[in-house]
């Protein structure tokens, strides 16, 4: 029974784990850019969450606003930072620490504001506990697995049926030959890194709703998602989320015979090992 509960919560995080890393893959094969400051992102979706569910704001309504913010403040580092850096020719290199240099501040003003503690959403509902088949979740957790599935597949729909979703599709296969196709390659960065703020959103939101918020916590989801991104093959939204499930239900089984300060080095020393021998990824790099 413990390791079908271990199972179950390790397919719970892994399914959070999945929209950070099909978020992160999105804005990374289409814009190239390394973007650390997303799990400032991640992070600041949590807090603005708490502070409208503090104020006794509808479920609906933070959900929403939540998202927009996410989506408004993507848009804003890619517009504001990435590409002004790109007009003046920095090296990939120069806006990697640009981008640390942002989820720094992110997390900073967000710990001045609310304080380095943790702290707990005031939605009673989140907490209380179902029983299924022996196998004890939260509505929270519950939810997770259905927004991530929801997301999942809403994704995979957007890039392959609508017109935009091709439209960037097709300048993350050849940036150049969009430029002179006028695909405008810059005004699709920023819609992608929206997209993909807005992803990350989700998570954001339902993560801290079960464990609790703390500013500095989007750090080791985003490194786990950058080694689903790499391990499921970049580009790939469905090899980045099954992945990213994988590794989250290791780590989870994993407790079964090792201390759990353990799990997370072993999981990553075994994709190191993994990525020796299939660098590529296990999934195919198209969409």
């Amino acid at each position: 029974m413990l390791a079908l509960q271990l199972l179950v919560n390790g397919l719970v995080t892994g399914s959070a784990l999945g929209l950070v890393a099909i978020s992160f893959s999105l804005i990374y094969s289409t814009t190239k850019i390394f973007h650390v400051a997303h799990a400032g992102v991640y992070t600041m979706a949590g807090y603005v969450a708490w502070s409208l569910a503090s104020r006794g704001a509808p479920d609906i309504v933070t959900l929403a606003v939540t998202v927009a913010a996410s989506m408004a403040m993507g848009a804003f580092i890619q517009h504001q930072l990435y590409a002004r850096l790109e007009r003046r020719r920095a090296t990939p290199l120069v806006v990697l620490i640009a981008s640390l240099g942002a989820l720094a501040v992110m997390q900073n003003v967000i710990a001045a504001i609310y304080s380095p503690n943790i702290l707990q959403f005031p939605v009673p509902w989140g907490s209380k506990m179902v029983v299924l088949g022996g196998v004890r979740l939260t509505w929270t957790q519950i939810l997770t697995v259905i927004a991530s599935l929801a997301a999942y597949g809403a994704t995979i729909w957007f890039f392959h049926r609508t017109i935009l979703g091709k439209q960037i599709r097709a300048v993350a296969s050849n940036p150049f030959l969009a430029e002179i196709t006028r695909l405008y390659p810059q005004r699709v960065y920023v819609i992608v890194v929206a997209i993909g703020s807005a992803i990350v959103a989700l998570p954001g939101i339902l993560v801290p709703l079960d464990l609790g918020l703390q500013p500095y916590s989007g750090v080791t989801p985003l490194l786990t998602a950058t080694i689903a991104m790499i391990a499921g093959g970049i580009g790939s939204i469905t090899g980045s989320f099954v992945i990213a499930i994988g590794i989250a239900v290791l780590q989870n089984l994993s407790l079964l015979v090792i201390p759990g300060e353990w799990s997370i080095g072993i999981t990553f020393f075994i994709f190191v090992i993994f990525m020796l021998f299939r660098p590529t990824g296990l999934f195919a790099a198209a969409r």
